[in-house]
């Protein structure tokens, strides 16, 4: 699985993907009360912009806004960033990668990386987790949504009635929690859920901090 492969498969799907989830958080309760929870210490701890990392269309952005985050959205999909712009002309949004933030050391309050993580190889997470502890300030807090399971991957080649060139990979909460120690981070809870109707396996949720001082 290559970046410009994810990048052209999401640029294909912007549009249904965006219709089809406009309305995913209505009927998942703790999907909802885990980013509660994330706004809570985030204003807790002073605030500050937090950064929906892999946003899509802007859904979950605008949610973190209503719950009274200074929220934006980053996405490697210029197609999904259109499609954020176009349904939240109010919030920024910008195209980049998750491994290069345009931000600097310590500048977020707050980041989300909400299923942003599920094509990429286990391996490869650690980089995303270390460029993640850089951004956040002191204290800031980070929020990471995955599909939960023993390591392993799914082929997609069709989803959201489109043809895409998709890997979907399952990660081990304890995994997931260790690299986040690793590279610095206090897990402070963590939430592993059962499949509802529409999903295959079971979701996972760890909520972190980045130690202050």
């Amino acid at each position: 699985m290559t970046l410009p492969a994810t990048r052209a498969s999401y640029d294909t799907v912007a549009a249904d993907y965006a219709a089809l989830l406009a309305d995913e958080l209505a009927a998942k309760p703790l999907d909802r009360a885990m980013l509660g929870a994330f706004a809570t210490y985030v204003r807790a701890g002073g605030g500050g912009p937090v950064v929906d990392l892999g946003c899509g269309p802007g859904r979950v952005t605008a949610y973190l806004r209503d719950l009274g985050l200074a929220a934006s959205g980053l996405d490697l999909s210029p197609g999904m960033v259109a499609e954020a712009r176009r349904r939240h002309p109010e919030l920024r949004f910008e195209v980049g990668t998750m491994t290069a933030l345009d931000h600097a050391d310590g500048s977020l309050g707050g980041a989300l990386a909400w299923y942003s993580l599920v094509h990429t190889p286990p391996e490869e997470l650690g980089v995303y987790v270390a460029e993640f502890h850089r951004v956040l300030a002191p204290g800031g807090h980070l929020l990471i949504a995955f599909k939960a399971g023993d390591d392993g991957s799914v082929r997609l080649e069709h989803a959201y009635g489109h043809p895409v060139d998709l890997d979907v990979y399952r990660f081990a909460p304890d995994r997931v929690a260790g690299l986040l120690e690793d590279a610095g981070f206090e897990v402070r809870a963590r939430l592993v859920r059962a499949a509802d109707a529409a999903e295959r396996t079971p979701q996972g949720f760890l909520l972190a901090r980045r130690p202050a001082g």
